[in-house]
């Protein structure tokens, strides 16, 4: 896997969404953000999420979508629980996912950040497929963009915890770490970093 020179994950299926706008001249690429999300809550495979993300979701599907009428959000990347990876906005483009944030001294976190949403709820374990696949996206954006590195990668609840719990108590950020250093390590080792 791989970054183009759009700013594309060569694998990712392009989705694009209107929901973003151009980093500001300043802004160094330097965070990754881990979301999860279920339309509705808990209940995966309903494409509901991609149309939220494509400013296409119908408000009358679900009772609990009301309160979603009017946000613009969208992610760089969705990954869901098959493991297949969409893409929304391109990496060099400022997508509209961590909302009221900071990071360390710097607030507005979309300014300098990608965000990836894996299909999930906080209460529930990820699967294999997806663990794999962000693994492999992780090596290609942190091999790309030399601002990026493994320990700038956080949850959404690392950078709004007054208002986020995701990924959640299940996602597992000690075998991400582990995985990601041992993907880095072969893909050096094997002459394509």
């Amino acid at each position: 896997m791989s970054v183009d020179a759009d700013h594309r994950l060569g694998e990712a299926n392009w989705q694009p969404s209107p929901n973003w706008d151009d980093r500001p001249f300043w802004a160094l690429l330097d965070l990754i953000v881990i979301h999860c999300v279920s339309l509705p809550e808990g209940q995966f495979g309903t494409g509901f999420p991609q149309a939220l993300f494509l400013s296409q979701l119908d408000h009358n599907a679900h009772p609990s979508f009301a309160d979603l009428e009017g946000v613009e959000v969208a992610p760089h990347l969705f990954i869901d629980r098959l493991g297949k990876v969409t893409q929304f906005v391109s990496f060099d483009k400022r997508a509209w996912h961590a909302g009221i944030s900071k990071w360390g001294c710097r607030s507005q976190c979309n300014d300098f950040s990608i965000g990836i949403e894996l299909e999930g709820a906080i209460a529930c374990a990820y699967t294999l497929a997806q663990f794999d696949a962000l693994i492999r996206t992780l090596t290609a954006l942190l091999q790309r963009y030399d601002g990026l590195c493994s320990g700038n990668i956080v949850g959404h609840s690392q950078i709004a915890p007054d208002r986020k719990q995701d990924p959640g108590t299940f996602f597992d950020w000690r075998g991400l770490y582990t995985a990601l250093q041992k993907s880095l390590t072969e893909d050096k080792f094997n002459g394509r970093a």
